[in-house]
């Protein structure tokens, strides 16, 4: 009829597509959302959004907790999200659905990777470089711990100071999720001689278990007499250090000739300045190591560190340490563990 009066129509088969695509409702996940800095993250549905060509959508299994989310939610980061924001950075989970140029995972298969935010939520999506295969000896929670603290702890400790097998290196913040993989990764995979130091005695307990061979209690002993007595007045070879402040410079300070001394993170709160002398006079070095910027400087580097990980893993010579696991309507909760220092180990969400 319509051809009678020279109206041109749509095809019937593309009529009915696009009617029932308009006919569908909005597809949502849940999420956990920083709408306002220093404030709890909010519970809210998010709608799904289309994939683009190299993009992977993956329902969420798991999500480490980092010291880092907390920091970019209290607008402390380096990296500053804008409002309203998903943090987490690391996750584990299975692929549901895949862009037209995906060529590295399927639908089912179960990875885990990194993203720039946006993990703490039932489901997210990433570009297909940044996921991983899980191995089958792998769970979800352990795959979900891998790549922020050992693809730091591999990056610093490997590819930043050199660790040489038999060198002593000490850790600071050693029973937290960073500190108890440089002590794994020290230990297990370079062979170097571990002296942990942590802010109480359960928490050297298990940094010995995970592979010290001595440990120090820097609130009820001075770092700097039991590091001497500990290395005959040698000092240490390389420092792991997380935590800032005056433990740093007591570390820095506890260094042997041309020792390093790694500078992962400030989780005391304050950010120490480094006596430019004694660089000079004992021939050390401090090295920055911000991990997640070798994604955008020298993705090789930064995959490589992955990679390794999860290889590591997957011999059993390395193992993530899981101190808690909360749901993702817990994860206020699982930012005051944190953020208190009750946590050790790694602290990951779980949303099945």
């Amino acid at each position: 009829m319509a051809a009678r009066f020279g109206f041109q129509t749509v095809p019937e088969r593309i009529f009915r597509q696009l009617l029932r695509v308009s006919s569908q409702p909005h597809r949502t996940y849940r999420a956990a959302v920083c709408t306002e800095l220093k404030k709890p993250l909010v519970l809210q549905d998010l709608q799904a959004t289309e994939l683009k060509p190299a993009e992977v959508r993956v329902s969420v299994h798991c999500c480490g907790v980092n010291f880092a989310d907390i920091l970019a939610c209290q607008g402390l980061y380096q990296e500053k999200p804008p409002l309203p924001f998903t943090p987490g950075m690391e996750f584990s989970g299975c692929v549901v659905e895949t862009g037209s140029k995906v060529t590295t995972v399927q639908k089912g298969d179960r990875v885990m990777g990194v993203s720039g935010g946006s993990a703490m939520a039932e489901e997210c999506i990433v570009d297909q470089k940044v996921l991983w295969k899980i191995p089958e000896e792998v769970g979800y929670e352990e795959a979900a711990a891998l790549p922020v603290s050992y693809g730091t702890g591999l990056l610093a400790l490997q590819h930043r100071a050199a660790t040489q097998p038999g060198e002593t290196v000490l850790v600071t913040a050693a029973a937290g999720g960073a500190g108890l993989a440089a002590v794994d990764i020290a230990a297990h995979v370079l062979q170097a001689k571990v002296i942990a130091a942590a802010g109480s005695d359960e928490k050297c307990v298990l940094a010995v278990q995970k592979g010290a061979y001595a440990s120090i209690n820097y609130n009820t002993s001075n770092l700097k007499e039991e590091l001497k007595k500990l290395t005959n007045k040698k000092g240490v070879n390389v420092v792991f250090d997380a935590v800032g402040g005056d433990i740093f410079k007591d570390a820095l300070s506890s260094l042997s000739w041309e020792g390093r001394i790694l500078v992962v993170g400030f989780a005391g709160g304050s950010i120490p300045s480094v006596p430019a002398n004694l660089l000079l006079l004992k021939n050390i070095s401090a090295m920055g190591v911000f991990w997640g910027r070798y994604r955008e400087q020298d993705f090789p580097v930064f995959s490589q560190s992955i990679s390794r990980a999860v290889q590591l893993c997957q011999e059993g010579k390395i193992r993530p340490h899981i101190g808690a696991v909360f749901k993702l309507q817990q994860v206020n909760e699982a930012f005051l563990q944190v953020m208190q220092r009750a946590s050790v180990g790694k602290v990951v969400l779980s949303m099945k």
